[in-house]
């Protein structure tokens, strides 16, 4: 099944952190990344005295299930070093379960589509990215809807390596 997952991060070396959260990933049993996104760097949401961000989403393929492919996403947060103290505070690492193939989901643990998804550019420009086709959200309707505004290419995603 094909998922896409958005990362983000704004504590200490930020490049380093995406590259060892899709290592990470890599590294799941069932699962291999497929393609990531643009690098994009974007202003805070939610608490701005904090550093920016930057941010991608990542492809994957996995024959793991939604709630077991969050839950390896926050074992990975935690072995990065992740610690939650201030809602939408700095973090080393965060990884969002974006979308999962053409799965539902309305849990205690687990929303898909990711409930804010289509209310945040940092997640939608990357995604654009890799959505070639249209298939999984309306180019058009993103754009009209949702400025750039705090959302700058960073880099290529050539500066990440797709390889365990």
């Amino acid at each position: 099944m094909k998922a896409y997952l958005g990362v983000g991060t704004n504590i200490g070396e930020r490049m380093n952190n995406l590259q060892d959260s899709v290592d990470s990933l890599n590294l799941l049993p069932l699962t291999t990344v497929t393609d990531v996104s643009n690098i994009y760097e974007t202003d805070p949401v939610g608490y701005d005295e904090q550093d920016d961000f930057l941010n991608i989403v990542v492809e994957v393929e996995t024959e793991l299930n939604p709630d077991n492919l969050l839950g390896a996403c926050l074992g990975i947060e935690a072995g990065l070093g992740r610690v939650r103290t201030i809602k939408n505070g700095p973090r080393i690492i965060d990884i969002d379960l974006l979308l999962y193939e053409n799965e539902s989901s309305n849990t205690k643990t687990l929303i898909l589509p990711h409930p804010r998804m289509m209310e945040r550019i940092f997640v939608l420009k990357p995604l654009l990215d890799l959505d070639f086709n249209n298939s999984i959200i309306d180019r058009e309707d993103v754009l009209k809807n949702l400025t750039d505004d705090g959302v700058r290419f960073y880099c290529s995603k050539d500066k990440l390596s797709l390889n365990k």
